[in-house]
C-alpha cells in the first residue's frame, strides 16, 4: 500500500518545473538533501524512477510526465480545502491571450472584485500557445484564448462571440477606392498586411477566414502586439484586421476606417461581402483534473453574464 504525502508530491513538481533538486528544495523551503531524500522515498513508494539524470540536470521520462499533471492537481485540491476550511476568499490565477487580457477581461475583473472584494486574482497576459501551456501545466487556473486549442489535457468551452474588423488607416488608396466603390478582392489580397506573429490566436483565426475569402495574404509584417498592429496600420502602413474591442477608439476618432463597413454589406462587391460578417469565437479552457468550482466557477459565470 502506497504511503505518498502531500511534501514528497509537492518536491516532485517543484524539482520538474525547476530542473534540479537544489532549485525545487529552494523553491519548497527544503535543504537539497531533504528534498533528495523525499524524491527518493517517492520513488522507492512507486517502484521506479520519475526522472532521467543528465549532469546536474533532471529531466522527467514517461513515468514523471504521467505523474505530473496528477500531482499537481491534488495539491490544487489540497491548497482548496485549505483556503475552504480557513474561511480565505477566492484566489484565482488566470491566464489570457493578448486581446482578450488586455481589453475584455480587466472591465470583468474589477466587477467581480466588487461584487467579491475579498477575492484575489493575478492575470497573465501571454499569446495563445503561452497560454495554453500555462493551463496544461497548472501555472494558471484557467486560461481565456482567441485561437483554437487542441491540447488533449484540456477542456475547451464556447465563452464569447468577437466581431473583426479590415481596417486600413484614413488615408490609405484601399479606402479612396472603397468610398468610390472600387474596392477589389485582388486590390486588398494584394496589399500589405499586417499582422500578429506566428503563435498568436488571432494571427492563427485570421488566416483560417481571410484565407478563403481573398485567396491569399501578403504578409509584409509581423509584430507581437495588437496594438503596434493598430497604430503601425493608423501610420498608414498596409492593412490589417483585429478585434473590434482592439481598434474601436481609432475607428471612433477617425485613425483607422472600417474596410468593410465602408459601404456596408449590400454595397460591397459579392466576392467581398464577408468582410462585414468577421467573427471568432473566444474560448475559456480548463486542465481536465482542474475542477470548476469555487471561486473559478464563480469567475466563468460572472464573464459570462457579463
Amino acid at each position: 500500500m502506497l504511503h505518498l504525502t502531500l511534501r514528497q508530491l509537492e518536491v516532485f513538481v517543484a524539482i520538474a518545473r525547476h530542473g534540479t533538486t537544489g532549485r525545487g528544495a529552494e523553491a519548497t523551503a527544503l535543504s537539497q538533501s531533504a528534498a533528495s531524500a523525499a524524491l527518493a522515498e517517492l520513488e522507492r513508494q512507486l517502484g521506479t524512477p520519475l526522472f532521467d539524470r543528465i549532469g546536474r540536470q533532471l529531466r522527467l521520462n514517461e513515468s514523471g510526465r504521467l505523474l505530473l499533471p496528477r500531482a499537481t492537481a491534488l495539491l490544487e485540491q489540497a491548497a482548496d480545502i485549505g483556503r475552504l476550511f480557513a474561511g480565505e476568499a477566492a484566489s484565482l490565477r488566470l491566464g489570457a491571450s493578448t486581446t482578450v487580457g488586455n481589453y475584455l477581461l480587466p472591465p470583468l475583473i474589477a466587477a467581480f472584485r466588487r461584487d467579491n472584494p475579498q477575492a484575489r486574482l493575478r492575470l497573465d497576459v501571454a499569446n495563445t500557445a503561452d497560454i495554453v501551456a500555462a493551463v496544461a501545466e497548472f501555472t494558471v487556473d484557467g486560461g481565456f484564448i482567441e485561437g483554437v486549442c487542441r491540447h488533449p489535457d484540456l477542456v475547451v468551452t464556447p465563452w464569447q462571440r468577437d466581431e473583426l474588423v479590415v481596417f486600413a488607416g484614413r488615408d490609405h488608396p484601399l479606402v479612396h477606392a472603397a468610398a468610390a466603390g472600387a474596392l477589389t478582392r485582388e486590390a486588398l489580397a494584394g496589399a500589405d498586411w499586417v499582422l500578429r506573429e506566428t503563435g498568436s490566436g488571432t494571427r492563427e483565426v485570421l488566416e483560417q477566414l481571410l484565407v478563403p475569402l481573398l485567396g491569399h495574404l501578403k504578409v509584409t509584417l509581423a509584430l507581437g502586439n495588437s496594438e503596434a498592429v493598430k497604430r503601425t496600420v493608423a501610420a498608414g502602413l498596409g492593412v490589417s484586421c483585429l478585434s473590434r474591442h482592439v481598434v474601436a477608439d481609432l475607428l471612433e476618432r477617425g485613425g483607422v476606417v472600417d474596410l468593410g463597413a465602408r459601404q456596408g454589406a449590400a454595397g460591397l462587391p459579392p466576392d467581398l461581402v464577408g468582410l462585414a460578417d468577421l467573427a471568432r469565437p473566444l474560448y475559456f479552457i480548463r486542465h481536465r483534473q482542474k475542477p470548476l468550482q469555487g471561486g473559478l466557477a464563480r469567475f466563468l459565470a460572472a464573464s459570462l453574464a457579463g
